[in-house]
């Protein structure tokens, strides 16, 4: 016990434990552990041991004398850079000109690259395709109106094109936030010294907001390389590691793991390498911004402005395209493959509503109980990493964020190595299903959380100790109401990406176990473009309403 003067009174505070003294927290954290260590340990150690199977080198002596295999690693770390460096510049460009500039209708256009983040990715590829594929909307009438034929979508044109818009809002948060915080008087003072404006940016501006660009980047670049939705739809003839592994479970489902347990390590090592490259580089740069005078917004005008807010209305939208065109295809007359352009029809959300409402229900119950079995261990999980720290809280931290070195595809590749046979077998079940998703969303659930908890004093649960309460019973009555905010907020947040959940959930599945988004997933292969689309409106409205009601009903802060 410590005293602490307040300047009136002496109160007794707890000391930080960090031993193991049995108490609620001791025992959620032993929980919390072994939960980890069975849901997410286990599923990556099956498929690196996977790899070794059959004795030797197993599935890495084929994986090295493969040619297909070795070009889909250099054309996957190929895409990462070149989608990571275009959606850096787009981030970093709309950030800048949203926080530099002020002009007309600047609060519409400072949300609308949040929209990219709405509409599933698997809805975004199949809208690209209606608008530019081989027989879209743009591309029939380019052809017809002028005899011009644009490039195919698929490859590398459609690759490029898409996934930096789908990427970009990430660098754009996060480099707003930073140029948001940013004390203007470093550049004023640089300019004083002699400086020019523009060296004074360079100089003073880009190293205090580069460890947030650096971050982004290097996020973008980890789901490039995991990406499977628009890869394994608009890819074409590129190989690329997600779908090549995804095609080996397919082929070895029931036979040999061994080449999808090999591919999959190949793929966990190249994101582990890249989280650990950041993990002593841009970790360890940061700039603190005292309290200062944040840029003012100066009036767009003139030439150059005129430039600046062409290149951002192309950007936007074409980032929130689309949004518009599921909706105009969800309500475009089809036969079959067919689509009967400007004759728009309600035929496709009746008859996916009416004949086939299965995988709507299917995303809305996985998703519910993933999304709340998510929060709960998520905000266990924060309050003994960040609160309660012990022994075992530094192993759990680390454990914990290992899902985000899984791309989908692996993660339920791991799923089918550790629980198709032994003691529990989920294979086939609703229960993998949900176990995908909670695994596959728990990082991000525990980061949102703890953000939350670093905000919460200490002082006022210890305050609420020293008058006697025992420290659970304040915690819940003390700390947990001032996280309620944050909690709504996560909810929120993980039910939006949990129903947008694709390749994970493609791989552990079973018939009548379809969600929405392997249900578009099916129909675009099969060339049903309108009832796909129907379903995709479906899904973005899952995704969009709770958000609208969270953000203008309860107020809550989802993007701040």
């Amino acid at each position: 016990m410590s005293a602490v003067d307040t300047g009136t009174k002496a109160y007794l505070i707890p000391q930080e434990r960090r031993g193991l003294r049995f108490s609620p927290w001791s025992i959620l954290t032993g929980l919390a552990l072994l939960l980890v260590l069975g849901f997410v340990v286990w599923p990556i150690a099956t498929v690196l041991i996977g790899s070794f199977a059959g004795g030797g080198l197993g599935g890495w002596a084929q994986f090295f004398r493969s040619r297909d295999d070795l070009q889909a690693v250099g054309n996957t770390l190929l895409l990462a850079f070149i989608v990571t460096a275009i959606a850096t510049a787009i981030g970093v460009f709309l950030a800048y000109f949203t926080a530099r500039y002020s002009f007309w209708v600047k609060s519409i256009v400072a949300v609308l690259p949040i929209t990219a983040l709405l509409v599933p990715e698997v809805i975004v590829a199949q809208a690209w395709l209606m608008l530019l594929g081989n027989n879209g909307f743009l591309t029939r009438l380019v052809r017809q109106a002028f005899g011009v034929t644009l490039p195919t979508l698929y490859g590398w044109t459609g690759l490029i094109l898409i996934l930096p818009l789908l990427y970009y809002t990430y660098v754009y948060l996060g480099t707003l936030a930073a140029l948001k915080s940013f004390d203007s008087q470093l550049e004023e003072a640089a300019m004083s010294l002699g400086s020019s404006p523009l060296s004074a940016r360079l100089k003073v501006m880009i190293p205090t907001i580069l460890p947030a660009v650096a971050s982004t980047s290097i996020l973008v670049f980890t789901l490039s390389v995991c990406n499977f939705a628009t890869s394994s739809i608009i890819g074409g003839d590129v190989k690329l590691l997600a779908p090549l592994t995804y095609r080996a479970f397919l082929a070895e489902t029931g036979g040999d793991p061994m080449m999808q347990s090999t591919l999959a390590t190949v793929s966990i090592g190249i994101v582990a390498l890249v989280l650990f490259v950041q993990r002593i580089t841009v970790g360890r740069r940061g700039y603190e911004m005292v309290q200062g005078r944040s840029w003012v917004p100066v009036r767009l005008r003139g030439f150059g402005g005129a430039i600046l807010a062409i290149i951002a209305t192309i950007l936007l939208t074409a980032s929130t395209l689309p949004m518009v065109m599921v909706v105009v295809i969800a309500f475009t007359k089809s036969f079959g493959p067919v689509l009967r352009w400007g004759e728009f029809s309600t035929d496709n959300v009746v008859d996916v509503l009416s004949s086939e409402p299965q995988p709507i229900l299917n995303t809305v119950v996985f998703g519910a109980v993933a999304c709340l079995i998510g929060v709960i261990v998520s905000v266990v999980v924060s309050v003994v990493i960040v609160k309660k720290k012990n022994l075992l809280t530094p192993a759990l931290d680390f454990l914990i964020m290992l899902p985000m070195a899984l791309s989908g595809t692996v993660l339920g590749i791991g799923m089918i190595n550790a629980f198709g046979s032994g003691p529990l077998v989920l294979s086939g079940s609703s229960a993998i299903i949900v176990l995908v998703l909670v695994i596959r969303r728990l990082p991000h659930g525990v980061r949102n959380a703890s953000a939350t908890l670093h905000s919460i004093p200490d002082s006022l649960e210890d305050a609420s100790v020293s008058l006697g309460v025992p420290p659970f019973r304040s915690f819940l009555n003390v700390v947990l109401p001032l996280m309620v905010p944050g909690i709504a907020a996560a909810v929120v947040l993980t039910w939006t990406t949990m129903i947008a959940e694709l390749s994970g959930s493609l791989v552990v599945y079973s018939a009548g176990k379809e969600t929405i988004t392997i249900k578009v997933f099916q129909l675009i292969g099969s060339g049903l473009n309108g009832e796909a689309a129907a379903y995709g409106l479906v899904l973005t409205l899952l995704a969009i309403v709770p958000i609208l009601i969270a953000t203008k009903v309860f107020k809550i802060p989802l993007f701040n």
